[in-house]
C-alpha cells in the first residue's frame, strides 16, 4: 500500500458520522496524546474500562473512550485503584451527563486519609535511609 493510501485509510479512522463528538482515534493517537503505553490501553480494555470497536486487529476509539481514558488517568493521579475508578465510571454511566469521576465527600476524605498515611510511611522510610546513610558516611 502506498503512503497516500495509508494516509487515507488512517484519515478514515479519524472521521466520524458527525461533528467533534463523533471523532475517532487509533490506539497510537491516544497513546501519544495521553503519554501512555499501548499495553496500558489494551489493559484498560481488558478490564472493561474502555471499549473500542474493532476493524480486524485495528482498535478504533470513540470520543467517549477518549473522555473515559482522561478520567481513568485523573483517577490514577488521585491515587484511586482501577476497581474504584471502574465503580465511579459505572455510577457515572447511569447519569446522562459528561463523563467524570463521581466523588462523594466521604470518598474524598477517605482518599485524603489514605494518601496522608502513605506520605507518612514514605517520610519515615526516607528518614531511616538518611540516618543509615549518615552512619555509613560518618
Amino acid at each position: 500500500m502506498n503512503t497516500l493510501a495509508r494516509t487515507r485509510k488512517k484519515d478514515k479512522a479519524h472521521e466520524g458520522a458527525g461533528g467533534p463528538d463523533e471523532r475517532e482515534y487509533l490506539i497510537s493517537d491516544l497513546s501519544r496524546e495521553f503519554d501512555v503505553t499501548l499495553r496500558a490501553l489494551r489493559f484498560y480494555e481488558d478490564r472493561g474500562l474502555l471499549s473500542p470497536r474493532r476493524i480486524g486487529t485495528m482498535r478504533i476509539y470513540s470520543a467517549q473512550d477518549r473522555a473515559r481514558l482522561s478520567v481513568i488517568l485523573k483517577g490514577k493521579q488521585l491515587g484511586f485503584t482501577l476497581a474504584e475508578i471502574q465503580e465511579m465510571l459505572e455510577s457515572d454511566a447511569k447519569g446522562a451527563g459528561e463523563i467524570d469521576l463521581r466523588l462523594s465527600v466521604e470518598k474524598i476524605d477517605d482518599q485524603i486519609a489514605h494518601l496522608e498515611a502513605q506520605r507518612a510511611e514514605v517520610e519515615a522510610a526516607i528518614a531511616e535511609l538518611r540516618a543509615t546513610r549518615e552512619k555509613l558516611t560518618g
